[in-house]
C-alpha cells in the first residue's frame, strides 16, 4: 500500500504547493511518526487553503491519510488558525467521521510566520528542528493543506493541472478562484476586472515572502498561491524592487545595530545561531570571507526582520539572501557543531500579530478575505518544464502533438529528483521552447 502510495503521488506530478516546490513523492517515501498540515495560511490576503479546509475538508483528510499511510505516521495533525472558524468546524466534523482518533486538529495562534515549518513543529509538537535541519529529523512531515488535496487526487488517478489563488489588492474584483496551471498572469487579472491604476506591480506569492514579476506574460505555476496588485512605492514591494547590491551597500552603511531584527527573528527566538544584525555590518565585497556569515544559510527568508521589525526601514533578509546565494555557490556549508537547541524565554511576547502586521505592511485597506469566483479557463497555456525543486521534466510530446487535460507531457529524468508535468487544458502542442510547453485548445 505504501509503495501504491507514493507511485501514485509522483505519476500525479504533486508538488509542495505551499513553498518551492519539493517533489512530494519524496517526502511520502520517508519514514515519520506524524504528519502535520500547515493550515496556517500566515501571510495576509491569502486565502485559498482556509478555503479549501472550508469546503474540501473530507479530501483534505483522504490526503493526510494517504501520506501517514505512506510514511509509517501513526498521527495527522490539521493546523488551522482559530479565526478561520468555518474551516475549523468543517475540519473536526471530517476528523470526528474518521472515527479512528489518529487525526487531531490543533488551533494556532494568529501570529506571523505561524506556517513556518519549523516553528509551526516546535508549537504542535515542542521539538526543535536543528540548525538548517529538516522536520524528518525529528520525525515529522510537513505539508501544505491544496498539497495533500493533490495527493488524494492522485489516489484517483488525477494529477496536478490546476492551482487555487487568491487576486487581490489593487484589482477591480478581488477574488480567489481556480485556473489551470501555465494559464497567463495577465488574463487572471484580466478575469478580476484588471488592475485599478496603471502603474501596478505583481507580487506573485503573499505580501512578505513574494517575488515581483517582471512582467504579467508570467504562467500561473503549481506552486503560485497569490497575485498581489499593487503601486510600486508600497511599502510591500518598494524593497523588493530596489537593486540588491545597493540595499546591501545602504544596509551595511546606515545599520545603527539596533538588534531589533535578531530579537523579532524567528528562527533566533527557537535558539538557531542566527544574529542578523551582526550580519548587517559586514561589508558586501568582503562579507562571504567572514566566518560569520555562515549564519546567513539559516535564515528563512520569512521578511520579518525587513518589513516589520527594522525601524529604519532597511533588508536584513535581502543581505541574508545574498550571503546565502554567494556560499552556497561555493559549496559552504552549516556546522553547528551538535549543540542543543533552546527556545528563547521571550519567544511568546515576541509574536508578531497578524492585525499589526496587516497595518506595518499598509494593507489595512485591502479586503482581507476574496470570494472565490470558481473557474477561468484560458484558450492558451505555456506550462513550465520546472516549477519544483530538482531537475526540469524531459518533454515526452512533441510540436503538433494533441493532448487531452490530463495528460503526460514531461518526465522525470532519469535518474534524477523532479516532478512529472501534464497538460491542463485539451488542445495541440504549438511550441516547446524555452523550457516550456505551449498548448492551444482547438476550436475556440
Amino acid at each position: 500500500m505504501e509503495k501504491l502510495t507514493v507511485d501514485a503521488i509522483r505519476a500525479a506530478g504533486v508538488v509542495g504547493a505551499g513553498g518551492a516546490g519539493l517533489p512530494v513523492h519524496v517526502k511520502a517515501d520517508a519514514a515519520a511518526s506524524t504528519v502535520l498540515v500547515n493550515g496556517a495560511s500566515c501571510e495576509p490576503l491569502l486565502t485559498s487553503d482556509p478555503y479549501l479546509m472550508e469546503t474540501q475538508a473530507d479530501t483534505l483528510l483522504r490526503g493526510l491519510r494517504a501520506m501517514m499511510d505512506a510514511t509509517g505516521a501513526n498521527r495527522g495533525v490539521v493546523c488551522l488558525k482559530g479565526k478561520h472558524a468555518a474551516a475549523m468546524g468543517s475540519v473536526r466534523e471530517a476528523a470526528a467521521r474518521l472515527g479512528d482518533g489518529l487525526v487531531d486538529v490543533f488551533e494556532l495562534g494568529d501570529f506571523y510566520p505561524a506556517g513556518d515549518e519549523q516553528v509551526l513543529v516546535y508549537d504542535v509538537l515542542g521539538g526543535i528542528v536543528p540548525e538548517r535541519g529538516i522536520p524528518l529529523q525529528i520525525g515529522a512531515v510537513v505539508s501544505n493543506v491544496e498539497t495533500l488535496c493533490n495527493v488524494a487526487h492522485a489516489l484517483e488517478g488525477r494529477p496536478v493541472t490546476h492551482r487555487y489563488l487568491t487576486v487581490c489588492c489593487e484589482v477591480a474584483r478581488p477574488m480567489m478562484l481556480r485556473v489551470p496551471v501555465g494559464t497567463r498572469v495577465a488574463e487572471v487579472l484580466d478575469f478580476a476586472g484588471g488592475p485599478t491604476r496603471p502603474d501596478c506591480v505583481v507580487v506573485d506569492g503573499g505580501p512578505m515572502m513574494g517575488r515581483v514579476l517582471s512582467d504579467t506574460d508570467q504562467p500561473v505555476t503549481k506552486t503560485t498561491s497569490g497575485l498581489l496588485v499593487l503601486p510600486p512605492h508600497h511599502p510591500v514591494v518598494a524593497r523588493k524592487i530596489m537593486d540588491p547590491r545597493s540595499v546591501w551597500r545602504l544596509t551595511s552603511t546606515v545599520c545603527c545595530q539596533c538588534s531589533h531584527c535578531t530579537d523579532l527573528c524567528p528562527r533566533y527566538l527557537l535558539g538557531h545561531s542566527l544574529h542578523p544584525h551582526r550580519l548587517m555590518r559586514l561589508p558586501p565585497d568582503e562579507a562571504a570571507a567572514s566566518p560569520l556569515a555562515r549564519e546567513a544559510l539559516l535564515c528563512s527568508e520569512c521578511g520579518v526582520c525587513e518589513k516589520y521589525a527594522c525601524p529604519m526601514g532597511l533588508s536584513p533578509r535581502e543581505v541574508n539572501a545574498q550571503l546565502k546565494r554567494q556560499l552556497m555557490a561555493g559549496g559552504a556549508k552549516w556546522e553547528g557543531g551538535g549543540r542543543q537547541l533552546a527556545a528563547s524565554s521571550f519567544r511568546s511576547i515576541r509574536r508578531i500579530p497578524t492585525s499589526r502586521l496587516v497595518q506595518r505592511l499598509g494593507l489595512g485597506g485591502y479586503a482581507e478575505h476574496s470570494p472565490f469566483a470558481g473557474d477561468y479557463t484560458p484558450r492558451k497555456v505555456r506550462i513550465p518544464l520546472r516549477q519544483h525543486i530538482g531537475a526540469p521534466a524531459v518533454p515526452v510530446v512533441r510540436v503538433g502533438s494533441d493532448v487531452r487535460a490530463g495528460d503526460l507531457i514531461g518526465e522525470i529524468p532519469e535518474g534524477a529528483m523532479g516532478a512529472r508535468v501534464h497538460a491542463s487544458i485539451s488542445g495541440g502542442v504549438t511550441a516547446i521552447e524555452n523550457g516550456m510547453i505551449t498548448i492551444v485548445a482547438r476550436g475556440r
